[in-house]
């Protein structure tokens, strides 16, 4: 059986419809305002949580297990049941799952909404929405510090939010993209190290560490061909990356430091506690305002970049194996 008719993965022309339609969708209506999925398993996972909580390892497995393999069985039969319809349908589903997942319209908004505030001088105004965008302490920020805070969560959710759902995608289908954002969701919400979740949340911490794995890497490397200077986007990722606590992160923030030449890293505020992050790309110069917008450009640009590859890669693989199985005939 080909890769393109295989039960998990659409066929390559599906995934590049489907993809780019949900793109789309995501960059005219943003988010789906009312009754999105994503809250819903948010609901759903923390009621399993609940239920299953254990100061233990092998109980938080189980959460990930249930959670994420659920969602990811639970797309795999729609998946499968929609395509009985035809690739219109197939590739429908696929867009709307894409939609879904992806929340690239709402990073960029949410980081304008906090520059623009930035810009005019309203600290608090920019310490209200900060939250919004990451899970720092803001009253603890004056306003360059939320100005690096928001490139490096543009950063780093480029990756989590966009490029890492697309690789999944191409790779199996809405089953992948599903899968994906579940276990990314998962992360958010029992993956840190707080001291009820740092054994349950072990397993779903560790497998969006392998989960985001490609995805992160794809992103820097868009970062570095699509930013202004690719040079010192590669330079400060072969020499930065390894030094940030996150295995994926550090990669991913790195390339958009050298690519924007500013310098991202230093003390942060989670929760009351304090931690010193290594710079990442230490010659740049400190982040200002105006770096957010260019920030927000440069996701753009991976994203387009990350579709591209993505699809292209599914067509061009489809192609090769077509002519293999067409020379065996």
């Amino acid at each position: 059986m080909s890769a393109d008719h295989s039960p998990t993965r659409p066929p390559a022309a599906v995934f590049a419809a489907g993809a780019a339609a949900g793109l789309l969708a995501d960059a005219l209506l943003g988010d789906p305002r009312r009754g999105h999925p994503v809250a819903a398993f948010g609901r759903a996972a923390g009621a399993v949580e609940d239920l299953l909580w254990r100061d233990h390892r092998g109980w938080g497995a189980l959460h990930t297990l249930l959670c994420a393999g659920g969602t990811a069985g639970v797309a795999a039969l729609a998946d499968r049941a929609v395509r009985r319809r035809g690739r219109p349908a197939a590739a429908a589903l696929t867009a709307a799952t894409v939609w879904a997942v992806v929340g690239g319209t709402t990073l960029a908004r949410e980081a304008r909404a906090i520059g623009g505030a930035l810009a005019a001088g309203d600290l608090e105004v920019a310490r209200e929405r900060l939250p919004h965008l990451c899970g720092r302490d803001p009253q603890a920020l004056d306003g360059p510090a939320m100005a690096r805070a928001v490139v490096e969560s543009v950063a780093e959710n480029t990756s989590d939010a966009v490029v890492g759902a697309l690789v999944w995608g191409a790779l199996a289908g809405v089953p992948g993209l599903a899968g994906f954002r579940a276990v990314n969701t998962l992360d958010a919400m029992v993956g840190h190290r707080s001291p009820r979740h740092l054994r349950f949340g072990w397993a779903s911490a560790r497998l969006d560490d392998l989960a985001g794995w490609p995805g992160a890497r794809l992103t820097a490397l868009l970062a570095a061909a699509a930013g202004g200077d690719r040079a010192a986007a590669v330079r400060a990722w072969r020499a930065d990356a390894h030094r940030h606590p996150s295995p994926n992160a550090g990669p991913v923030e790195a390339a958009f430091a050298g690519a924007l030449g500013v310098r991202l890293g230093g003390a942060l505020s989670y929760g009351g506690r304090v931690e010193h992050r290594p710079l990442l790309n230490a010659d740049g110069r400190d982040v200002e305002v105006a770096d957010i917008e260019r920030a927000v450009a440069l996701s753009r640009r991976v994203t387009l970049g990350a579709l591209a590859v993505c699809a292209g890669g599914r067509l061009a693989v489809s192609a090769v194996r077509k002519r293999r199985k067409a020379g065996g005939a």
